[in-house]
Order: C-alpha cells, then structure tokens, then sequence
C-alpha cells in the first residue's frame, strides 16, 4: 500500500468520528487517559466537540464552546458528522437556565439537563432542538439570543447556585468550581469566557475601586506569586458570590474576600473587571 494510499484510508477511519456531542448530563473531562486522573473540566448537555486523538477505551476531545481540551471515556461519546458539527456552529443555540431539567424523549425515556446547557439548532417559535435527526422538546426555561438585560440574568443565575458544592473541574449545580462558576453563569447571559481563571482574567475592563463595582462585574484574586487562583462575582457593593467549599456570598473590598464565617480574609484581590 502506497503511503498516500495510506493516509486517505486513515483520514477517512478517523472522520467517521472526528466530531461529538454531548447527551449525557454530564461528561467528565480528565487531564490524562484514566478513571484515576484528575477531572479537569465537564462537558454539559448539548456542548460539542472536535475529537483529536483516539485510544482503546479514550478520546482526546477539543471542545467548540472553549477550545478546552482533555480526555473522556468512549463509552460518553456521541459521534456527529462534520455536517452536523458545522450545522451546529452556525446555528442559534438556546441555554438552560432552570437547575435541571426533566426532557421527555418517550413513554419510556427522559434526558435530565442541567443549567448551562446548550440547545443545539434551537427553534423559538416550537420551542424545540435538534441534534442530528432527533428533535427534543424544551419544557424547562432557557434564554435565547441577544440579552438587553444581561446584570440582572447573571445576578439571578448566580442567586440559584446558592449552597451548590465545590468540585474541582465542576461545571454543574451539583458541583462546581470557582471559574466554572463564572463561565456557566456568563454563559446563560449569552457571553462566552474561557475555563481557567488565569484565561478569564484577559477579558473586559479593569476599574480600580470597589466602589465602582456593578452587579454582574468580575473580581479576580491571585497568591503570593501573582498568580491568578481565583474568581467570583459582584453581586451588590461590597458583596461577592464565588465557589469556595460551596458557593457563597461574602463581603469583598479592595483587600480581598473576607469570609464572613471565618471572620478572616481568605482572598487577596488583584483586580475588578467589567465584562458586561
């Protein structure tokens, strides 16, 4: 077999599932090829997919929503075409906003979303969307397009997460961190941020006083080094909702986040900044 004869046949084995969609709840993304490995971040219902690289029982996944990148078990792989991908990206997409949401696909079957989901091929008017030939139902609540009202969305998201655990990698009510937390709350807002605090830093405005802040403005928080370790948002002045064992509201100044259980600061501020 020639080489290039070679590389055709390949190219076409690897496209047959060179794209995937989500429709799980969850799917747990990890840093290297293992059960044992750290969950670095989680794909949510309707999110999709380039998928780089395959192994027995794995799949190196790049995802379209924050070009974020990790490993995920086959057995949560959805496969799509590169039509169905392409149809997706440029298609309006609907986001869940209820905690969760019960989708009935038969008598004998339902999906359960979590806020943050995405509804791919969105049709407002039957309030409906499609992945691949499937048509789905959306019962629960989700905004669509362009926000005039983008603070107040952001602020009454955030409220419902009250109490969520904290998990490291979480994307979800049930378990979320202290970026993720940011990204999916910005995310129902029609805004896209990336994963990492360290990335989300680089968006928006800065402002230099406390005083200043907006409900729905950002406030990141570095150590001793200066690196960027954590984020949350403002919610009214002097007040911050973030994930930090549970997500939770606490007082912030231009010193950092003071805890108000543990009658300490916990988190010293590096800078405020206006994403909306």
């Amino acid at each position: 077999m020639s080489y290039i004869l070679y590389l055709k046949l390949g190219n076409k084995l690897f496209n047959k599932m060179n794209f995937g969609i989500s429709t799980l709840s969850l799917i747990p993304v990890r840093r290297e090829p293992s059960e044992k490995s750290e969950m670095v971040t989680q794909i949510l219902f309707g999110e999709h997919y380039e998928i780089m690289e395959n192994m027995v029982g794995w799949s190196h996944v790049k995802l379209a929503f924050d070009n974020y990148e990790g490993w995920i078990d086959q057995k949560m792989v959805t496969p799509i075409t590169q039509r169905s991908f392409s149809k997706i990206v440029g298609s309006p997409s609907a986001v869940s906003t209820d905690i969760f949401t019960i989708i009935p696909i038969n008598n004998e079957q339902n999906l359960m979303i979590v806020a943050g989901s995405t509804l791919p091929v969105w049709r407002p008017y039957k309030k409906e969307f499609r992945i691949e030939k499937d048509v789905y139902p959306m019962p629960g609540n989700c905004y669509y397009g362009d926000l005039k009202n983008a603070r107040e969305v952001v602020i009454s998201q955030a409220l419902k997460y009250f109490n969520a655990p904290y998990l490291w990698g979480g994307r979800s009510p049930f378990g979320i961190d202290c970026s993720g937390f940011t990204q999916v709350i910005f995310k129902t807002a029609g805004i896209k941020l990336p994963r990492d605090a360290s990335e989300q830093v680089h968006r928006g405005t800065a402002f230099s006083f406390v005083e200043e802040a907006e409900p729905g403005d950002i406030a990141f928080f570095d150590n001793d080094e200066g690196e960027i370790i954590h984020t949350g948002i403002i919610w009214k002045r002097n007040k911050i909702i973030h994930a930090s064992g549970k997500v939770r509201i606490d007082n912030v100044d231009q010193f950092g986040i003071f805890n108000v259980d543990a009658k300490r600061y916990t988190h010293k501020m590096r800078v405020m900044k206006k994403i909306l």
